[in-house]
């Protein structure tokens, strides 16, 4: 059950540390706001602001609000299950609601109980993670996830004598802020560049990386660079973990659907002005790749560790989708790719 929320707390906080829809979307969007977990949190904090603010008192306007404005910050990244779930979480505050107050009372609730719920997982996949390292270990990591970096520094904290190479993942170098985070956990860090993985697998005794998103069949889609990772460990016999929350589980994978891997703008990779003098030369830049569950060895959760083949429990026990809700769930009416 989610607790109960006092309002009127809330209504100055939210006085206090206002940030619209509109505005949290577009951080998302431009990555300001990034990584699986934060953008979950962040979205689940947008809608509960957004409750709190909202003016009306006609039940059925409070919900055509409500989920316009979920709309918004699902289509900001169509990678990030995260997000979809998170929403799909707070509005299920409305299921049952007769009055606008008792609707947002709970729709601010579920945000509140998601946010702190996600931050408890954060810490609980960093215990259960830190088991699977060994004292001496080396440790390959990809990009920038919250849950992978905590198993390592949890391992770290507990007195195991381990070492890290951490990529660079172009091209936003999300690597930048792994090492930092590394290094002021007085870990000792290895920085490569992300086509460097092969030189170094077999000094590397185990590769932890987060998840955007996890398919029904246990395949993981993550930051762009993991599937060749994933690859590489499989070659040199080096076990794979993938950590992440539950709430990255992708229910709509069930029933077939595939999940869109987002391509993002091209003067990421090169600068608008060198690409006006290559009028031949098209700049691809998915974000994402997908990692086939057989590279995989074990996905740690806050409920546990499983193999990849389990991923399904997931979605019915923990997220509890019903095939109903997989039909009508808020993202945007788009045909999938990837």
């Amino acid at each position: 059950m989610h607790p109960a929320i006092n309002l009127c707390t809330f209504l100055l906080m939210y006085s206090m540390n206002q940030m619209s829809v509109p505005e949290t979307a577009e951080k998302i969007k431009n990555m300001e706001i990034r990584g699986a977990g934060r953008i979950a949190r962040a979205a689940a904090g947008a809608l509960r602001d957004h409750a709190i603010s909202l003016k009306v008192k006609d039940l059925p306007a409070f919900h055509a609000e409500m989920v316009r404005a979920s709309e918004i910050l699902v289509a900001t990244r169509p990678t990030a299950v995260s997000l979809p779930n998170a929403v799909h979480i707070v509005m299920a505050g409305f299921d049952g609601a007769k009055t606008v107050e008792g609707a947002r009372e709970k729709v601010v609730g579920r945000a509140e109980w998601f946010i702190q719920s996600s931050k408890n997982a954060v810490e609980n996949i960093a215990q259960f993670g830190a088991r699977h390292i060994r004292d001496g270990d080396t440790i390959l990591t990809h990009c920038n996830s919250e849950v992978a970096l905590g198993c390592i520094i949890e391992a770290h904290r507990s007195g195991k004598d381990i070492e890290v190479f951490a990529t660079e993942v172009r091209p936003r170098n999300q690597g930048h802020i792994t090492i930092r985070t590394l290094n002021d956990a007085g870990i000792r860090t290895n920085f490569i560049v992300d086509s460097a993985v092969r030189s170094f697998i077999n000094d590397v005794d185990l590769v932890i990386v987060g998840a955007d998103a996890v398919t029904v069949n246990g395949a993981v889609v993550n930051k762009i660079g993991t599937s060749q990772v994933a690859h590489t460990a499989k070659e040199a016999r080096v076990n794979m973990i993938v950590a992440t929350e539950t709430y990255k589980f992708a229910p709509r994978t069930v029933i077939g659907e595939l999940i869109r891997i987002e391509e993002r703008l091209p003067d990421e990779v090169l600068p608008e002005a060198m690409a006006k003098t290559l009028p031949n030369v098209t700049v691809r830049n998915p974000a994402f790749d997908v990692t086939p569950a057989e590279y995989i060895d074990l996905i740690v959760t806050e409920a546990g560790a499983i193999p990849p083949q389990m991923a399904y429990v997931i979605i019915r026990e923990y997220l509890g989708w019903s095939i109903e809700e997989f039909q009508k769930s808020y993202e945007p009416s788009h045909h999938p790719e990837g």
